[in-house]
């Protein structure tokens, strides 16, 4: 039986399992390997191409299979942590992503670099949900919680641009195939921590049998989605497989939507989604990440290809971003968690991070690093720390344990997919303007030289016009937090109402008895 646990005014804060801060450097040493891994084999794709005789064509697969074996398998991934337990989920799920990250270090072509970085998916999907819904139930006191998820969202946010920093060093420095043995130290530390110091709560687990059709349809569905925006990257929008992917995911997606009202034990019951505010951070979060990884990729190129850095150079470029993140996320986040309801720190944040989109909007050829991109970049972390943090913690506050899996893997898939969609959209319409751009403008150019400015202005030319829509995708994520998620400060003194009524209270969290 489950029942809302509140603490009476003046009580004493819950003690919770006296490893718990203990468990949380595992918990983030784990998170930051996956997190590290998603941007880390970007840098080291070129030098393990040419090492692997990986074709251009099929270099895509290299960052494809990852994405759509972790996208596609997230919420079985989060079921799973429900069903078997998140620490055993946890360790399990590391202790793969180390044997496959050992078997993408030592491929020998292309085959088995491609089934490495699926099996990198497979157990990420497993391990990603597990460890923030550790973080769920866990950390339950309002300003530990605050703290905790400050640190988890720090290193969610801040955790890629730290991989091009890393990936920078180890090609230039190593060998590319260091990017993948990197992560066997990080993962062993991690397994071995955990192993040790987490103490699961009792009686959080969803022991309810496995819904198969539910895993069927989330798991294609969610592939056909990821692949049709990673497809639509290089063979266009119109291209008969990019829309036949979207219509199967369409029709796959809405099935499993009505399975799930159907079944007595649905794989996501929509209890967890439904909530307005747990919708509206899922959607939120997805549509900044959209905006996020575009940026990324164009900030790199624009980096090496127009200003000439090198990959280490173009990786602590990113450093404004990540300190910008820490701040936002450790400092402001996590102080003002507790005194201000969620939507004033995530909507203001997402229109800080605008700000700095805004600024990127403006990059010529010549444009200065320090005068343009360093504070466009500080901006960029500082809004998007300040807005992850209590993303983070509002999407499994007051979640019941057995459902603390699937939720916490709603926020990953929200992120998998943004992603996807980002990297695929943005690119998209970089290129039509740089295309347009260069027709426009090639004419005028007599000598060699001039044509190959005249590239390098219709690259940047295409950027920026990318830049502008995401900066209408921050504002947009803005606009929906204010619309859609009314929980007030993390109030452990109080009993939230139920439904859209719950006007500036949270639920408190919920303990199985």
């Amino acid at each position: 039986m489950s029942q809302t646990a509140a603490k009476a005014p003046g009580a004493p804060a819950p003690s919770g399992d006296a490893n718990r801060w203990r468990a949380l450097v595992f918990i983030a040493l784990a998170q930051l390997m996956v997190v590290l891994d998603a941007t880390i084999v970007n840098i080291a794709l070129p030098s393990a191409q040419v090492d692997l005789g990986i074709s251009d064509g099929n270099r895509q697969w290299v960052v494809t299979a990852y994405a759509l074996a972790f996208g596609g398998l997230l919420l079985f991934g989060g079921r799973i942590a429900d069903l078997w337990g998140r620490k055993n989920a946890f360790v399990v799920g590391l202790i793969g992503f180390a044997l496959a990250s050992a078997l993408g270090g030592a491929a020998t072509n292309q085959a088995m670099m491609f089934g490495a970085r699926a099996l990198q998916g497979v157990f990420g999907a497993l391990l990603a949900p597990a460890a923030l819904s550790l973080l769920a139930v866990m950390f339950t006191d309002a300003k530990e919680r605050a703290k905790a998820f400050g640190i988890y969202g720090a290193i969610a946010g801040g955790g890629g641009a730290v991989g091009f920093i890393l990936g920078g060093v180890l090609t230039e420095y190593m060998d590319w195939r260091w990017t993948f043995f990197v992560n066997i130290p990080f993962a062993i530390v991690a397994a071995l921590g955990a192993y040790f110091v987490i103490r699961e709560p009792e009686g959080g687990r969803n022991r309810n049998p496995l819904d198969i059709p539910g895993v069927l349809l989330s798991t294609l569905g969610l592939v056909a989605l990821v692949y049709g925006f990673t497809r639509a990257e290089s063979n266009g929008w119109g291209d008969s497989v990019t829309v036949g992917m979207f219509v199967a995911s369409a029709v796959l997606l809405l099935a499993f939507v009505v399975t799930e009202a159907k079944v007595k034990a649905p794989l996501l019951p929509l209890r967890v989604v439904t909530d307005r505010n747990r919708g509206g951070i899922y959607l939120s979060l997805g549509i900044a990440i959209i905006a996020m990884f575009g940026t990324f990729l164009f900030l790199t190129y624009y980096l090496q290809v127009v200003k000439g850095f090198s990959p280490i150079k173009t990786g602590f470029a990113f450093m404004p971003m990540i300190v910008g993140m820490m701040v936002g996320s450790t400092q402001i986040g996590t102080r003002l968690m507790t005194r201000l309801p969620a939507r004033m720190l995530m909507g203001p944040g997402f229109l800080v991070a605008a700000v700095g989109m805004l600024l990127m909007t403006q990059l010529e050829i010549g444009s200065s690093y320090a005068s343009t991109i360093l504070p466009a970049m500080l901006l960029l972390g500082l809004g998007m720390g300040t807005a992850f943090m209590p993303a983070m913690s509002l999407a499994t506050y007051g979640i019941e344990p057995r459902d603390a899996g699937v939720a916490s893997a709603m926020v990953n898939t929200s992120q998998q997919v943004g992603g996807a969609i980002g990297t695929a959209l943005l690119n998209t319409i970089a290129a039509s303007a740089t295309t347009s751009y260069v027709a426009d403008h090639i004419g005028s150019a007599t000598s060699k030289s001039q044509q190959q400015l005249v590239a390098l202005e219709g690259q940047v030319h295409g950027y920026t016009n990318a830049i502008w829509f995401a900066v209408g995708m921050l504002v947009l994520a803005a606009a929906i937090v204010v619309t859609l998620v009314n929980a007030g400060r993390p109030d452990t003194s109080a009993v939230a109402g139920a439904g859209e009524g719950a006007e500036d209270e949270l639920p408190v969290p919920v303990v199985a008895h």
